[in-house]
């Protein structure tokens, strides 16, 4: 294939079969480490010339899954690692060291948040938070010791979709980096690293894995960034186990069909939404991609609206404090992914007590419209 499509190449991304040829697909290497024939063998893995020795530094099975996102994103190289946040934290240590600084957008999911603000500082790394809504305001926080800009391409939970482009322009012009969380994106809708960003990171085990049975996280970039991140990951420990990267790259190949079906379903759920007399804002995307617009929909309920009865009244629509399995969930920021963050801190952002971030399944969006409906009809405070 001289250019195959985002969905071929989803679907065919070629994984090292020199170990086991002729499998259709990669088995599972469920190994700690791997063995020699004699301590010549041992010594060409040290001068590069054999690739595994202990799956803590690689494995078959999580270099495949790396392979592939980095192939999406239209990267040179990728390492998946144990978690979403490992991978963010990897690729922040790849590039700044104590004394250094970074500058991040204060409206980023709130695990980052608390990742950024209560522990990069025990790394020496100072960190300045601020809105990137206005570019400018980023632009003037850089400063001499400024490494790293970091931000989300389409931010957690109010949908705001970043100007990547102006974001690489700045970095540019002052000399630093940048590093992207593409998760509610995904390759199928952006692919940052082809705009310029140096780093690009998945929660993996959201929309790549797809079926909230596996976590992990999985980083890529060029060449020299990728492989500091990865000696950060083999020093603290953060790889991914094989299963869970076999799990991942089983899901990944999905991923095409489901953000189109999700992405579709989340469209229409904005525009059933959006003019209901108990729903107070709805935050969905006007445009992301040609593709679509992103499977996530994040609501502001009246006030005359019950809280906690609209969360009793769900029916078959799950609550869940994570996002993008096949199934529509939903979460409630204020008390699960923004938890950690101050009341003033949630304030400045947006959220209250009303806010809930919807994750639309692939079910049929008039299924999903009915029961959302229902729901919120049925808790209005008597």
């Amino acid at each position: 294939m001289t250019n195959p499509s985002f969905d071929t190449k989803i679907v065919h991304h070629k994984a090292d079969q020199s170990l086991v040829p002729n499998s259709k697909t990669t088995p599972i290497y469920q190994t700690s480490a791997f063995t020699f024939k004699d301590l010549d063998h041992l010594e060409s893995y040290y001068e590069g010339n054999s690739p595994y020795l202990y799956t803590r530094e690689r494995n078959p099975n999580t270099d495949e899954l790396a392979g592939t996102v980095a192939e999406l994103e239209e990267a040179p190289a990728g390492v998946a690692t144990s978690s979403g946040m490992s991978a963010i934290l990897a690729g922040i240590l790849a590039v700044a060291e104590p004394g250094d600084h970074i500058v991040a957008a204060e409206d980023v999911y709130g695990g980052s948040h608390k990742l950024i603000t209560k522990e990069l500082p025990s790394f020496g790394i100072d960190v300045t938070m601020v809105s990137f809504s206005d570019l400018k305001t980023v632009e003037d926080a850089v400063t001499e010791k400024t490494k790293l800009l970091y931000t989300e391409s389409i931010s957690n939970p109010f949908l705001r979709v970043e100007d990547l482009k102006e974001l690489v322009s700045i970095a540019y012009r002052k000399g630093v980096k940048t590093m992207v969380d593409n998760t509610f994106a995904t390759p199928y809708l952006l692919r940052p690293y082809s705009d310029g960003v140096d780093l690009v990171v998945h929660s993996g085990t959201k929309y790549i894995g797809g079926h909230s049975d596996v976590t992990c996280g999985i980083l890529v970039g060029n060449e020299e960034l990728i492989k500091a991140a990865q000696q950060k990951v083999v020093t603290l420990g953060a790889n991914l186990s094989p299963f869970e990267a076999w799990l991942t790259q089983r899901g990944a190949k999905t991923l095409g069909l489901r953000m189109k079906q999700q992405s579709y379903n989340a469209h229409q759920v904005a525009k059933a939404l959006r003019n209901h007399k108990l729903v107070q804002n709805v935050y969905y995307p006007e445009y992301v991609s040609e593709r679509g617009h992103g499977a996530i929909v994040t609501i502001e309920l009246d006030g005359t609206v019950d809280i906690e009865k609209f969360f009793q009244s769900l029916g078959w629509i799950k609550i869940a404090p994570t996002l993008a399995g096949v199934e529509t969930t939903l979460s409630y920021p204020v008390r699960t992914s923004h938890r950690a963050l101050s009341d003033s801190e949630r304030e400045k952002i947006g959220i209250n007590d009303y806010v809930i971030r919807l994750s639309i399944g692939i079910e049929h969006h008039e299924d999903i419209i009915h029961q959302l409906i229902s729901t919120i009809e049925s808790s209005v405070r008597v």
